[in-house]
């Protein structure tokens, strides 16, 4: 059983790169772990689909250049919800490959 972390109240469960995703949309974070031990996330997006989506990500060899070694996720299926969780994830967390939003 997957490991699950909260970013601000909200649960995601804790993946490797290799995994085979489910076809739900939702939220991911691109994250790896401080030398103290905590997450710090590095591309936080959002996809209808997590097995269209992540499977070779534009983004993910940049996060993993930078420390990211795993994938949170947490499904979301409605698209309003999963653009009001992402601005305000990335405006909370301010990871540095998310410019867009800030």
């Amino acid at each position: 059983m997957n490991a699950t972390v909260t970013w601000s109240s909200y649960q995601f469960t804790v993946y490797t790169p290799g995994t085979d995703w489910n076809d739900v949309g939702g939220i991911y974070i691109f994250c790896g772990r401080t030398a103290e031990n905590r997450w710090r996330p590095y591309y936080i997006g959002q996809a209808d689909s997590f097995q269209r989506r992540l499977p070779n990500h534009d983004r993910w060899n940049e996060a993993a250049r930078l420390g990211a070694g795993y994938i949170h996720a947490m499904a979301v299926p409605q698209e309003a919800d999963r653009n009001r969780i992402e601005r305000e994830l990335i405006a909370t967390y301010q990871p540095p490959l998310n410019t867009q939003l800030r």
